[in-house]
């Protein structure tokens, strides 16, 4: 037997970053791209942009630097705040599941 679960932050009842958006900006980074960041995850481009959007109106800060297509092709880069935040955020996650992990194990075990 094994366990499963999921966590997310919310501020005023609203969620704000989860493993969806944690790994999405993860994907942002890696990719410079937010599309190419929602292909690798099988999601469609308005479903990722949607999402980064909602996170920054709860936040109130910006978590992306956009740059238009032209020539070169457009693109996207993590601003600090954003960087803060899944490094927070991973940190929170591996804690929580550590936490977890011991407390199953005490029952299941």
């Amino acid at each position: 037997m094994n366990f499963h679960f999921k966590v997310w932050l919310e501020k005023d009842g609203q969620p704000v970053i989860g493993d969806g958006l944690y790994y999405l900006l993860k994907k942002i980074e890696q990719y410079g791209s937010i599309k190419k960041a929602a292909e690798s995850l099988t999601m469609s481009y308005r479903q990722a942009w949607g999402n980064i959007k909602k996170a920054e109106s709860r936040l109130g800060t910006t978590l992306l630097i956009k740059q238009v297509g032209g020539e070169a092709g457009g693109g996207a880069r993590l601003t600090l705040e954003a960087k803060e935040l899944m490094k927070q955020y991973g940190n929170f996650r591996r804690e929580v599941e550590a936490c977890v992990q011991k407390t199953f194990e005490k029952h299941f075990k």
